[in-house]
């Protein structure tokens, strides 16, 4: 009977190589990392433009745009705090992922066109990391403001603008040019066939097959 599903090979870690925190092969952590901030930023932009056009008159604002601004605030916040994480893995990234002679400090990497769109998506995501910080600066500082503040509106959208472009890099990298993919050599996951294929290039046993 054909199998419809695998799971295990997905899941597990083991046989796969360990890099700091740079993650595990197959599994590096800064991709998901950038998830959140994303979204995050993007989602915060919708707010805030729903906020400032739908507020009403300003004697009487709708009550729903003080709650986008406020949510809106929680969002970047949040989504700020995870691209911590997302800057440090990626700068190990491009630190330990591309070939470097050793020289100086982090090394001379070659002039790729990875190398190049790596620093190019770096230098963008910096840039929002550094315009997400001062929005989050004014939308504290007007906290009590009844609906999004123009200079933040303006802030929120240049933050998700940028971050979608950004991500756009960091898409080439990967669906481009396979940095962070670990390929299987000789493996059969594009084979038709019944066994599952885990990491490490190794094929399941009859036990593993059954757990």
């Amino acid at each position: 009977m054909a199998r419809l599903f695998s799971f295990k090979p997905a899941i597990t870690f083991r046989g796969r190589a360990f890099h700091g925190i740079r993650g595990w092969a197959g599994k590096p952590t800064h991709p998901p990392l950038t998830d959140f901030p994303i979204v995050a930023y993007v989602l915060t932009a919708i707010f805030d433009l729903i906020s400032f056009f739908g507020h009403g008159s300003s004697a009487d604002p709708r009550p729903f745009a003080r709650d986008l601004f406020t949510a809106g605030t929680y969002v970047i916040i949040a989504g700020a705090i995870v691209s911590l994480g997302a800057a440090t893995t990626g700068f190990w990234d491009w630190w330990k992922g591309i070939d470097r002679e050793p020289t100086g400090l982090l090394g001379r990497a070659q002039h790729t066109q990875v190398w190049r769109t790596i620093n190019t998506h770096m230098t963008i995501m910096l840039s929002v990391t550094a315009i997400a910080i001062v929005d989050i600066v004014a939308r504290l500082a007007q906290s009590d403001a009844p609906y999004s503040p123009g200079v933040v509106v303006i802030l929120s959208v240049v933050t998700g603008a940028l971050v979608t472009i950004g991500a756009t890099y960091g898409g080439s990298l990967v669906y481009d040019y396979q940095f962070n993919v670990e390929g299987l050599k000789g493996s059969t996951v594009w084979d038709e066939t019944e066994v599952d294929q885990l990491p490490g290039g190794k094929v399941a046993t009859s036990t593993e097959q059954e757990s």
